[in-house]
């Protein structure tokens, strides 16, 4: 397939095909995972690696692999991706490691990674596939950076605590206090089901944009030219 529109990928990626909001995979690190912004933004990254590297990988290959093993070779790539992310983030952000814990090594289970490989890298060549499975991740990326913000603003009445787990210490003083230290923290968003509602709301939200972009579009597919216009008339006029 030599043409490729890298305009569409993009969309696609962060918006129209996003995994989390349209394709809805990945939500079980989406909803238990996201209860503060540094973890989404780890477990976000983690998977963007991964699907960018998995992509190439199996573009690279995609000529020396029979059907008969697809599928399997394609799980072997995946696992092996998810492995070097997970020994470099023992190496470098061991705290975080800890905390996201089981979520690093599931990865390898997350339905967008193969769907991606499958359908997208294993029928294009190395820059497309790379660059599909960047978008694919940042698009999943954004929305649990979007979820984990939410959560623990409404949670805790601040937002980007720990941020020094992942970027070190100077980002130790990162947290901005919002609500103040009379905020009642709301658990409720830092449980599972509160991940439920922002996920909803967020695709809810979507949807909304969706359908106003649509109706825009129609109108203006129907508008009416202004000015004079040129009438035929048919018969004979007396």
């Amino acid at each position: 397939m030599s043409d490729v529109n890298y305009k569409d990928i993009i969309e696609k990626g962060i918006w129209s095909n996003n995994a989390a909001l349209v394709q809805v995979l990945g939500l079980c690190p989406l909803l238990a995972v996201s209860s503060t912004v540094v973890n989404a933004l780890g477990l976000g990254l983690a998977t963007l690696l991964v699907l960018t590297t998995t992509n190439s990988a199996v573009s690279l290959l995609r000529h020396y692999v029979s059907d008969a093993i697809r599928l399997p070779a394609f799980v072997m790539i995946i696992a092996s991706a998810v492995t070097c992310i997970e020994l470099l983030m023992k190496a470098f952000t061991y705290e975080l490691y800890q905390i996201l814990g089981l979520f690093i090594p599931l990865i390898v289970t997350n339905c967008a990674v193969l769907g991606r490989a499958d359908a997208f890298a294993s029928k294009h060549k190395l820059t497309p596939a790379a660059v599909d499975g960047f978008m694919m991740g940042l698009g999943f990326l954004l929305v649990l950076v979007c979820v984990g913000a939410v959560r623990e603003l409404l949670g805790t009445g601040h937002i980007f605590s720990d941020m020094h787990l992942l970027f070190g210490e100077p980002a130790r003083n990162w947290q901005l206090n919002v609500f103040g230290a009379d905020y009642p923290n709301m658990i409720f968003a830092l449980l599972p089901p509160g991940a439920f509602i922002v996920v909803g709301f967020l695709i809810a939200l979507k949807n909304i944009i969706d359908a106003q972009i649509k109706k825009r579009v129609e109108s203006r597919k129907t508008e009416t030219v202004k000015g004079s216009k040129r009438v035929r008339t048919t018969g004979s006029v007396a």
